[in-house]
């Protein structure tokens, strides 16, 4: 997706939100440093996502600490209280894969900073967001996909949702698809990480956990790591949640089918997608 002047904003309320978390002084030199990046990196035509992990670096550089890694624990702990609910919940259904994609793009609003402060703020909206279902849903061709697939690629997004995207996993195994689990190489923002993912578990439910091999909002496939590079090679089909990944990835061509499972949380994202903002999308785009 490219960069609009909308996400000028938005990325700076986000440098200014995680440099006051850290609570050590340190927001004018944060957001100067983001500002001097933004001057450079904003180009007309350049991949959203790209100009952010740019703007992100120098502000993490001068942060020297990651702001969200207690938020990130805090929102794994909540999710994770919601799991024997959502467990219930895909099990009572009469579409067990369309009940997973529901419950596992509904934590994409664990988004902190952008959509919602923090993680106590989902346990009064989760039975809201679960009702709301998908407001543009691509989920019988992403089912068609998954018939024909060996082998794909997840590409996760934000600690506390990864708990929920365990379910939609297991239910794309169940189909005899191999599932390899793509995590952030470096921290940044909320995002899962190796060690978010081994902390909580998710390694153990997937086939494979490999990284992006970078720091990046989303990833660069043709910078990406070895090991990426080689799953990418053989996988039929990559599946990416959040809309950092359909920003990044959106431009990118995999070479194989991608999908998007996400919510509409700002209206660059929303116009790209050519849907209302605040709705939960499946999006396949082969």
């Amino acid at each position: 997706m490219k960069v609009t002047p909308d996400c000028v904003p938005c990325l700076m309320r986000r440098i200014l939100f995680q440099a006051r978390l850290l609570k050590n002084g340190c927001e004018f030199e944060a957001v100067k440093a983001a500002l001097d990046a933004y001057s450079k990196s904003y180009v007309k035509g350049r991949n959203s996502a790209e100009v952010a992990t740019e703007v992100h670096r120098a502000a993490y550089d001068v942060m020297k600490a990651d702001p969200y890694l207690k938020m990130k624990i805090d929102a794994d702990r909540i999710a994770g209280e919601f799991l024997d609910q959502v467990k219930e919940y895909i099990d009572s259904s009469e579409d067990r894969l369309a009940a997973a994609i529901r419950v596992a793009v509904i934590g994409n609003i664990m988004d902190f900073g952008v959509s919602i402060d923090g993680p106590e703020e989902f346990r009064s909206m989760f039975k809201d967001l679960l009702d709301q279902g998908i407001g543009s849903d691509d989920t019988e061709k992403l089912r068609a996909l998954l018939e024909d697939a060996k082998s794909i690629l997840y590409f996760f997004d934000n600690c506390g949702e990864s708990q929920f995207d365990r379910f939609l996993i297991q239910e794309i195994q169940s189909m005899g698809v191999r599932v390899v689990g793509v995590v952030r190489g470096e921290r940044i923002l909320n995002d899962v990480t190796m060690e978010d993912a081994e902390r909580i578990g998710l390694d153990k439910v997937l086939d494979r956990t490999i990284t992006t091999g970078m720091f990046a909002i989303g990833a660069v496939l043709s910078k990406a790591g070895d090991d990426l590079k080689e799953e990418l090679a053989h996988a039929d089909l990559l599946i990416a949640k959040g809309m950092a990944n359909y920003e990044s990835l959106s431009d990118q061509d995999a070479g194989i089918p991608k999908v998007f499972i996400l919510r509409t949380k700002c209206r660059p994202v929303a116009e790209s997608l050519g849907v209302p903002e605040n709705i939960n999308v499946v999006r396949c785009m082969e």
